[in-house]
């Protein structure tokens, strides 16, 4: 029974009934409509017939006023008789005759009847009243009739008129000429028959070929199911090849294959970042806790113990920093971090962040300038871009030796303003550039640089997000042993700068 269910609530089983109740409502519609049109030209046929014959019958059938003789003319009723005129050694003019004599009535103006057919008699003669009222309106009477036998009959009335009489009058009288529908009802019961006979096999032939069609058309659907039934997170390099038809089936297997691609890069950065953070995690807290208990065994002097607390603590504030650069990462991904957008100067905000790195860049013995602008009005989120110019100055100063410089400068376009940040140190390799903006990703290190302390490869993942996040792009140019420059291009705003105080934004690790 779940098998019976599972097939009529299956894709392939739905598309075929459907597919098959279509088919017989085409066939059921294309029968009813043949039919209709087959009646239509047996029934045109049988009133063009007739009408021949009406046509004929006028023309052999003579009624005439009887002569009468003597005084008695002047008051006796007039007596018509009636004669077919016909050669009746024609054998071609006799077989016509005969014919419309076959079904055939005739009366006089009264009902009363003249002559009628055996055929008609067992059809049924016409009442008065309906001879009547055929004669009064002049126009042809048209009814179908059927004999004692059930045999269909199609009867045509009308008017026929004598010859004229003395008086100049002509006197009406009816006539019907019949014509047996028999061969007809047989043709229209012959072809129901059939087509019933056929809709039925040609439905099971209609469904047999859909379930085979659907079946074929689905395959492609039933072998992305069974990949994703055999994709895991150690096996997602599976792919679907296409069918090159350039059609629906086509466009899921690209669209699935690309979301496994999708899945793949995001497992691989998950591993990534696992291994970056449990690494990261596991030295300060191995450190805090060496220190620890170092201090709880040996240490014997408050001065001890100080120092082994505020080596702690020190290692605790970097834990601290791995948490808020991956809480911040994950707004980032989930939508989470909107940016609040406001008319700002960013000359001024350029120089705050400038003025706040002057005192490491003193320690490290790396030489700080910038060049800005007198003002630079623009619409951006404050925090971000202080936070944006925050991690690529931290990583400049990082990864610039004693000695070097640092130089950061604003430019004012027409549609734009660029940030470009400089430095003279250790430089990155060609082939490393594409990936830097990746998460988690980190240069390895280089002979001809120092080997500054690593970090999670989170800060210009950060950089990047903030330059599109604002509709910006963000360059790089870097000659190994030489110096890197990042050059920022964000949209700018015509309006004048409303001063906003600047907040204080701690620089994520780069």
């Amino acid at each position: 029974m779940a098998g019976k269910r599972h097939l009529t609530r299956g894709l392939r089983f739905r598309l075929t009934a459907g597919y098959a109740l279509l088919f017989a409502l085409l066939l059921v519609g294309i029968a009813a409509l043949f039919r209709e049109r087959l009646a239509y030209s047996l029934d045109s046929e049988a009133h063009a017939i007739l009408e021949q014959e009406w046509a004929a019958m006028k023309g052999y059938l003579r009624i005439e006023r009887a002569p009468v003789k003597g005084r008695a003319a002047l008051h006796a009723p007039p007596v018509w008789h009636y004669v077919w005129e016909f050669d009746k050694n024609d054998p071609d003019e006799d077989f016509i005759v005969e014919r419309l004599r076959r079904v055939y009535l005739l009366t006089d103006a009264a009902g009363s009847v003249m002559e009628v057919s055996t055929i008609y008699q067992s059809i049924g003669i016409d009442p008065p009243r309906e001879i009547e009222a055929a004669l009064r309106s002049g126009q042809p009477v048209w009814k179908v009739r059927r004999s004692s036998h059930g045999t269909p009959y199609l009867i045509r009335g009308g008017v026929v008129y004598a010859a004229a009489g003395d008086e100049g009058h002509h006197h009406p009288f009816y006539v019907a000429e019949g014509r047996a529908m028999e061969e007809n009802e047989k043709i229209l019961k012959s072809y129901t028959w059939i087509y019933a006979g056929l809709i039925p096999f040609s439905l099971l032939c209609g469904c047999i070929l859909g379930w085979l069609l659907t079946g074929r058309a689905l395959l492609p659907v039933t072998e992305v199911a069974r990949a994703a039934q055999t994709i895991s997170g150690s096996n997602l390099s599976l792919r679907i090849p296409t069918r090159a038809a350039g059609d629906e089936l086509d466009y899921l297997i690209e669209t699935f294959n690309s979301m496994i691609e999708r899945l793949e890069s995001s497992f691989q950065q998950i591993r990534q970042f696992s291994t970056d953070v449990s690494h990261e995690l596991r030295t300060p807290i191995t450190a805090i806790r060496g220190q620890l208990e170092v201090a709880l065994f040996t240490a014997k002097t408050v001065e001890q113990y100080r120092d082994a607390v505020l080596n702690s603590l020190q290692d605790i504030e970097r834990l601290s920093q791995i948490v808020r650069a991956l809480l911040l990462l994950s707004q980032a991904e989930s939508g989470q971090l909107a940016l609040q957008k406001a008319r700002l100067d960013l000359t001024s905000v350029v120089r705050d962040i400038v003025e706040q790195f002057q005192i490491p860049a003193e320690g490290a013995r790396v030489e700080l300038s910038a060049d800005l602008p007198p003002e630079c009005p623009a619409e951006m989120d404050r925090v971000q871009i202080e936070r944006m110019l925050s991690n690529l100055l931290s990583n400049a100063m990082k990864f610039t030796p004693a000695g070097g410089r640092v130089h950061v400068a604003l430019r004012r376009l027409p549609e734009a303003v660029e940030i470009e940040v400089e430095d003279t140190g250790c430089g990155i390799p060609e082939e490393h550039i594409p990936h830097i903006f990746e998460r988690f990703y980190r240069v390895p290190a280089q002979t001809t640089c120092t080997n500054p302390e690593p970090g999670l490869g989170l800060g210009l993942s950060f950089v990047a997000w903030i330059a599109k996040a604002h509709g910006g792009v963000i360059r790089v140019d870097s000659v190994p042993g030489e110096g890197s420059r990042f050059t920022v291009s964000l949209p700018a705003a015509a309006a004048e700068p409303a001063p906003v105080e600047p907040d204080t934004i701690p620089t994520l690790l780069g």
